[in-house]
């Protein structure tokens, strides 16, 4: 038995959706976690990100996520009743909220262009509303909520001399880097899985995955290390108020090799990534940031986004 004929199992005989918690808390009182061939410490964790892996990239995967804080799993012959009660729920949750997530986007694009371990990167904003309309949950799991790339010609910080830059290009050592963010509000220990697995499924195809919050409980950061451990996004913590006070609070595992087939799903889906990928190519052959990526907001346009979202009182 594999983890998915265990969830799907597990499912059929609640007759509703289950968060991968209660998937695999069910799963231990029948006594299939025994046929499970899993030696992992976290079997949870492994659980939650096979039906995400498996949503975003099987076309036929017989399961669909429902709601959000926290995402449960059921089967796609579930009841519509049921999704309409989790719709419900997810509106009375999000209604108190001042700002949204892309309210945080010129943030996080701020946070790049001054933050050391990112030297400048560029930032453009993934608007999964662009993508190709395919089936029902299919792109859920596949869209960061943005993308960035570090360019060495545009290091502000190490001010490489143009004989290492041509140096680093000619013998393929690392001139440029992409980076995958998913961006959060808030994380606690209520929606900590969901949001890292979401992380884990559209961010780890990057050089550096991370999840991105604003608001982060300290009880969920060790969880996070450990679960960075085994699957590489890193975590960042956003300071509103003074954004050079953000901080890598997890490091990234760094990939020298790209997911290109995971590019490739991304890029046929999603015109913004293909456009980000070319302009990455154009400016490449140039040297010089010539493309049209995420404004980095002046200071004073930055006070005013803070004000005017409600971000800061």
């Amino acid at each position: 038995m594999n983890f998915l004929e265990l969830a799907e199992q597990v499912i059929r005989q609640a007759n509703q959706p289950l968060t991968p918690n209660e998937i695999w808390e069910k799963a231990v009182e029948l006594g299939l976690d025994q046929k499970l061939n899993s030696k992992g410490k976290t079997p949870w964790a492994t659980l939650a990100a096979r039906l995400y892996v498996d949503i975003r990239d099987n076309a036929q995967t017989k399961f669909e996520p429902i709601g959000k804080r926290p995402t449960k799993f059921g089967l796609k012959n579930i009841t519509q009743d049921t999704i309409i009660n989790e719709n419900s729920t997810i509106v009375q949750i999000l209604k108190p909220e001042k700002f949204t997530e892309r309210d945080l986007h010129p943030l996080l694009v701020k946070f790049a262009d001054t933050y050391y371990h990112f030297r400048g990167a560029k930032l453009k904003t993934i608007f999964h509303e662009n993508s190709n309309k395919t089936k029902k949950g299919y792109n859920k799991w596949l869209h960061p909520d943005l993308v960035g790339v570090y360019f060495s010609f545009n290091d502000r910080i190490s001010n490489y001399e143009k004989v290492i830059i041509d140096f680093q290009n000619d013998f393929s050592i690392v001139a440029t880097k992409l980076f995958s963010f998913e961006l959060k509000i808030k994380i606690d220990i209520s929606n900590l899985r969901e949001y890292y697995f979401q992380a884990v499924s559209n961010s780890s195809w990057a050089n550096e995955g991370y999840l991105v919050a604003l608001k982060i409980d300290e009880e969920v950061i060790e969880e996070i290390r450990r679960l960075a451990n085994s699957f590489g996004i890193g975590l960042i913590k956003l300071d509103a108020e003074n954004i050079e006070e953000g901080q890598i609070i997890v490091p990234a595992t760094y990939k020298k090799q790209l997911d290109i087939d995971a590019m490739d799903r991304l890029a046929s889906e999603n015109k913004d990534f293909a456009d980000f990928l070319q302009n990455i190519i154009d400016d490449n052959k140039i040297k010089k940031v010539n493309s049209i990526y995420d404004k980095v907001l002046d200071e004073n346009e930055f006070a005013k986004h803070l004000k005017d979202k409600g971000i800061v009182k």
